[in-house]
């Protein structure tokens, strides 16, 4: 390996069944361009899955005993790691072999927070699982570009989300920002810290030609929907402006009214009011984290307007009833609404 390769510490959590994780390991492992290492989280996988992963050189697995979450577990790991560089992987994710060098090197721009892979679909390799996630102002994300030929996203962009598939982000940078807030557990925790970065006038990176294979099987349970509403609500309450939540008031009450009767109608009704008692519990916390994060800010939510969407596209999941007159509505307040944020 060139010694003046960039040292990475790849951090990949392990839960449940992996039948992908042994792969996906020796994957990062095998990278080129880069000085690679990897922190295993067993967050809780079957131990047949951590075995065959296990006793490689290069790889050192953490065992905390509990299920820490996604983001529990991406905090545990990056606080074990040495290398310049952080990446988090998925552990159903394949990186070609030269993918972490060209992602870390477009991270290590100046101007840059972080950068993502161009994340395909493993069954269909022509095809993008994700390549960078719209961000609704509504708090409301989604794989972009699911299904659509890789050729569409050929070139590199700035990005509203990175995926948490496989992303790249100075350590330095990591800790500054303080990783992911652990209380999110898992879901949205990526569109969260995609917000801060460029809260601070950093970008989000889509890389085409680092191409990252994805296991992708998108699954929906009462626990992922409580956690899914509940952080998209978090961030919301937390990363915007008083201006702009003031201005957006209108939209965002009935975007919550359409998750309500979407509830309703789809039967996860109580995990949507779980989701308003714990910010109701919490609600010193979600006050305190607002406070830190408004701090810290150095770029107006009006700048960072134009990188957000007023209509939802998702092609993963089923549009609910209405979905038609809702981005209707909701692209002409925003039209509106835009200009009216604040600028400074």
């Amino acid at each position: 390996m060139n010694p003046a390769a960039p040292r990475v510490t790849a951090v990949v959590l392990a839960y449940g069944a992996e039948p992908w994780l042994a792969e996906a390991v020796d994957s990062i492992l095998s990278s080129t361009g880069v000085a690679v290492d990897v922190v295993l989280v067993d967050n809780g996988a079957d131990p047949g899955s951590i075995d065959a992963a296990g006793d490689r050189p290069g790889l050192r697995l953490l065992r905390p005993g509990e299920n820490l979450g996604y983001t529990g577990g991406c905090a545990l790991g990056a606080a074990e790691a040495t290398g310049e560089y952080l990446a988090f992987v998925n552990s159903d994710a394949i990186v070609a072999p030269d993918a972490l060098a060209k992602i870390v090197a477009v991270a290590g721009e100046p101007g840059v927070g972080a950068a993502m892979g161009s994340i395909r679909l493993a069954d269909q390799p022509d095809l993008i699982n994700t390549a960078g996630n719209p961000l609704h102002f509504a708090g409301l994300s989604w794989a972009g570009g699911n299904g659509q030929p890789a050729g569409e996203y050929a070139h590199r962009r700035s990005v509203p989300s990175l995926s948490g598939c496989c992303f790249a982000i100075r350590r330095r940078l990591w800790t500054e920002l303080g990783g992911f807030a652990q209380e999110y557990f898992a879901y949205h925790e990526d569109a969260e810290l995609s917000l801060r970065l460029w809260q601070r006038g950093l970008a989000a990176e889509y890389v085409p030609d680092a191409v990252v294979l994805h296991h992708y099987e998108f699954s929906r349970n009462d626990r992922k929907l409580y956690l899914v509403e509940r952080n998209r609500l978090i961030t919301l309450l937390t990363t915007y402006q008083a201006r702009s939540l003031a201005v957006l008031a209108p939209l965002l009450l009935l975007t919550e009214a359409a998750m309500v009767a979407a509830s309703v109608a789809g039967g996860w009704f109580r995990p949507k009011a779980r989701g308003w008692a714990w910010l109701w519990r919490n609600r010193r916390w979600v006050r305190a984290r607002r406070r830190q994060l408004q701090a810290e800010r150095l770029v107006p939510d009006g700048m960072i307007a134009a990188l957000m969407t007023a209509r939802f596209t998702a092609s993963n999941v089923e549009s609910p009833p209405g979905m038609g007159v809702y981005n209707a509505v909701a692209s002409a307040y925003w039209r509106l609404a835009k200009p009216l944020l604040a600028n400074d």
